[in-house]
């Protein structure tokens, strides 16, 4: 097997699930998407992305189902998905059938239930997050909620969000609750994105939530991060029923 210095989450997901999360460590890519780059719609050599993705193979039992993501809130059934659909969501209770997010500062959120029928890959962008994906594709998944887990995976951190009043008012106006994930940092807001998915996780009755301890931007040499350096690569969270 390769050996890909990949985070492996931490939660306590039935053993048919498997999930991994790539870091920016161990690929072909060179300057501003050094090294392990995932995503192909940067402006990356496409063999250097091609190289990358296939470093992914040993892990994965199949291709994963990449997503055109456009900080939206569409869910697609990735067991049934053409090709590179636009999407910020997929799910799938086939097994083998591997759900993918990139990222690099958005929030990626892997949920799976505990009898491991179920498994699911959000791109929670502030966008998406504020428009309620989290709500899509827990509501595309055909279990209960509350037998739903869900893992945060690395994402801009609390410390480094900042943000304007409207984007604060944005999210307040779907939940009031929001206004506590957001402290006064000058003229502008520092935003906790985790906080905020947890929030509306509880809300549809999600209550094992696990994750959310890391910060991209603070972690220059393990994430990418594209509030910190613009032109960057992305990393990958991906999640498979075995």
């Amino acid at each position: 097997m390769a050996d890909l210095p990949v985070i492996l989450p931490d939660w306590p997901a039935p053993a048919c699930v498997k999930a991994l999360q790539t870091t920016r460590l161990g690929g072909v890519s060179q300057g501003s998407y050094a090294s392990l780059n995932l995503g192909d719609h940067v402006k990356d050599l496409p063999q250097h992305v091609a190289a990358n993705r296939q470093l992914l193979s040993p892990y994965l039992p199949s291709e994963p189902v990449w997503l055109n993501q456009v900080h939206g809130v569409r869910v697609i059934d990735a067991a049934l998905s053409s090709c590179l659909e636009s999407a910020d969501a997929s799910f799938s209770t086939r097994k083998q059938v591997v759900c993918v997010t990139m990222t690099a500062d958005c929030l990626p959120v892997l949920l799976c239930d505990q009898a491991g029928s179920v498994v699911a890959a959000v791109h929670a962008g502030w966008r998406s997050l504020c428009d309620g994906v989290i709500e899509a594709t827990v509501k595309a998944m055909p279990v209960e909620p509350a037998t739903l887990m869900a893992w945060l995976g690395p994402a801009i951190g609390p410390q480094a969000f900042e943000v304007g009043s409207e984007v604060r008012a944005q999210f307040m106006a779907q939940d009031a609750q929001a206004e506590h994930a957001f402290q006064a940092h000058g003229e502008k807001w520092l935003g906790d994105l985790y906080a905020i998915a947890r929030q509306r996780l509880s809300r549809l009755g999600v209550t094992q939530v696990y994750g959310g301890g890391r910060c991209t931007y603070g972690e220059p040499e393990t994430f990418f991060s594209f509030r910190r350096d613009g032109d960057t690569g992305r990393m990958a969270s991906l999640i498979w029923l075995e």
